[in-house]
């Protein structure tokens, strides 16, 4: 892409950005490290293209179908770039670009309902809905498109207009992405930022910005707020998770193992709401730890862009850290790798795909969230015990429950003090339910038209019944 008059600093240098393939360790492209004092002209022309944006909700509706189009037009350029620069499969790379062009479409197909408000009173009252205004998205390197794409296509599709800030490890895919729908939208209704941390933080200071959008940490939603308190800005936060599966002592194992394996273990790992535990029968627990540890031992581990890999890289060096930190503290507390456990040899951020038996229930693998391609599997000896144990930590996004008799499944779903429950599968979503979790694993609700209430105000007119 071109250099912009934003991309430079004083003295006609370039600031920039390193973008590294987490498949071979080298950086292979950069994108701007925009300073977070131009800001203020990135804001400005959000909020003057927002007085056309949100006066015609017909031409916004022609205008996000136009953009769905355009990404999957676009499909190949940025499945490749995705899978460059985040590491996934290529297959699941195309897989997220066409969820982002079906986000669009759905929300462009959503429009906020007027409600005649009854209260016995001699007046007639209506609820109406009005936009924010410019609202921030900041968005983290595990699902770039996707996330994006959930964050703004509910804020443009309400009226809003958007300034976007993906994470400094994933910029390139969000910037083509942007530049696709640059070509169909109004200029200024979406302008992708990329940059390092103080232009997160800046962003969501900003007194310009009425709204904040955020997926990532829980240290850092909790720094987006404190940012955002400063101007008064709304904040919807989705942080993160540790998903319980809990197994019931009438499971299938042979039925459920690929399910299960693969729902710890797609995008190797790192989703917000993938199982990081598992909960097993004591009787049956041996049985669950091989059935997973052979899927993990077998399954084809290597760069994205190889048709045979199933499995690519962690997505950075800094979360390869981290799951080797918290792998090797399982084990020297006593926990048992019944595949895995090590990172591979070789370039990249590659980690063996890793089923760990015999964990301490306080460790911090199991207690906290790995994002990685590792899995604890525990032992229990009565399912109260099981339950208090998926609900014993202080996050509360998923969770799933998984036997024959669904009945009782369902009602020991019933118990998970979570946002969503799955029996028989897991982290499953349509575009069409809400997306929340409890505790620790967030704030406000993303999804479906609960999504674009969201990004919306009530506005109340009162009239008389008659006149004079």
């Amino acid at each position: 892409m071109p250099t912009s008059e934003a991309d430079r600093v004083p003295g006609g240098r370039t600031a920039r950005l390193a973008v590294v393939d987490p498949a071979t360790g080298e950086a292979f492209d950069d994108a701007p490290d925009q300073r977070p004092d131009e800001l203020d002209a990135v804001v400005g022309r959000a909020d003057r293209a927002w007085h056309g944006w949100r006066a015609d909700p017909a031409a916004r509706t022609t205008a996000l179908r136009s953009a769905a189009d355009a990404v999957e037009a676009a499909g190949d350029d940025l499945a490749r770039l995705l899978t460059r620069e985040q590491g996934k499969p290529l297959a699941e790379s195309y897989a997220e670009v066409a969820r982002t062009a079906a986000r669009l479409r759905y929300f462009a197909g959503l429009a906020p309902r007027a409600r005649r408000i009854v209260d016995g009173r001699p007046v007639r009252s209506e609820l109406r809905w009005r936009p924010l205004g410019p609202v921030a998205a900041i968005v983290p390197w595990n699902f770039p498109l996707q996330l994006a794409a959930a964050k703004f296509a509910p804020a443009l599709a309400a009226g809003n207009t958007m300034v976007l800030k993906p994470s400094p490890f994933t910029p390139l895919a969000t910037r083509l992405l942007g530049s696709v729908l640059a070509a169909v939208l109004p200029e200024g209704v979406l302008t992708v930022v990329t940059g390092r941390a103080p232009l997160g933080a800046r962003l969501a200071s900003h007194p310009g910005i009425r709204h904040v959008t955020f997926t990532g940490s829980v240290s850092t939603g909790r720094s987006v707020a404190e940012a955002a308190a400063v101007s008064l800005a709304r904040v919807t936060l989705e942080l993160g998770g540790n998903d319980a599966a809990v197994l019931l002592d009438d499971v299938d194992v042979d039925r459920i193992a690929d399910r299960l394996f693969w729902a710890a273990f797609r995008n190797c790992g790192q989703v917000c709401m993938a199982v990081k535990r598992v909960y097993a029968p004591a009787r049956i627990h041996a049985e669950v730890v091989e059935a997973l540890a052979h899927r993990a031992k077998t399954v084809v581990v290597g760069s994205g862009l190889h048709p045979d890999t199933r499995l690519g890289p962690v997505g950075n060096t800094q979360q390869l850290a981290r799951v080797e930190q918290v792998t090797r503290q399982a084990l020297a507390a006593g926990a048992r790798a019944a595949a895995g456990g090590h990172r591979l040899d070789g370039p990249g951020c590659f980690f063996a795909p890793t089923i760990l038996t015999g964990v301490p229930p306080d460790d911090p693998v199991v207690t906290g969230e790995q994002f990685g391609p590792v899995l604890p599997v525990l032992p229990y000896e009565n399912l109260d015990e099981a339950v208090d144990a998926a609900n014993g930590t202080a996050f509360g996004l998923g969770g799933s429950v998984w036997g024959t008799d669904l009945d009782r499944a369902e009602a020991v779903a019933e118990r998970l003090e979570c946002g969503t429950a799955w029996i028989n599968h897991h982290a499953e979503l349509s575009l069409a339910q809400p997306f929340a979790g409890v505790r620790n694993s967030g704030v406000g609700v993303a999804g479906g038209p609960w999504g674009l209430y969201g990004n919306l105000r009530p506005f109340v007119v009162h009239r008389p019944r008659e006149e004079g």
